[in-house]
């Protein structure tokens, strides 16, 4: 079998929020929603009988491009600084759509911290032809960065 990258789980400070921001503003679907109370052993957050709610959102592929969103709900994780800028360590989400208009319109109406609005650029793609698009830059309600893409024809 191929190695495949399937899923990316994001800690949250509420589920609820970022369940209804992948939902709403990005038109991701629930697939799997359910508490998980931790081993301790696995995960290299939290200890063993602590508990989680794990929300796993899909994008339209059935196997890959899944977000997961894990709540720690007893006890709590103490509250992250907000990140302004991107460095060492921190994650950008590549995304792409047919409609980056009506994402940045959503993610206004969410309340979303946007960094740059829609803004069309060219870039070298792997195969060395231009590909055109347009991008809108914002951050998720945890401060996780995304790109969100629609590519034109040339």
């Amino acid at each position: 079998m191929a190695n495949l990258l399937k899923r990316t789980t994001l800690i949250v400070r509420s589920i609820d929020r970022s369940l209804a921001f992948y939902r709403d503003v990005l038109q991701f679907s629930v697939w799997y929603d359910d508490s998980i109370m931790l081993s301790g052993v696995g995960l290299a957050a939290g200890s063993r009988g602590d508990i989680t709610r794990l929300v796993i959102m899909k994008a339209e592929d059935p196997v890959v491009g899944m977000v997961g969103l894990l709540e720690f709900t007893e006890p709590r994780l103490p509250e992250p600084p907000r990140r302004e800028r991107l460095g060492i360590g921190d994650v950008i989400f590549v995304m792409q759509g047919d409609d980056v208009q009506g994402a940045h319109r959503r993610a206004l109406a969410f309340g979303a911290r946007i960094h740059a609005p829609p803004h069309r650029f060219d870039v070298r793609g792997a195969g060395g032809d231009m590909l055109s698009m347009t991008s809108l830059s914002l951050w998720d309600p945890d401060d996780y960065f995304i790109e969100f893409n629609q590519r034109h024809e040339n």
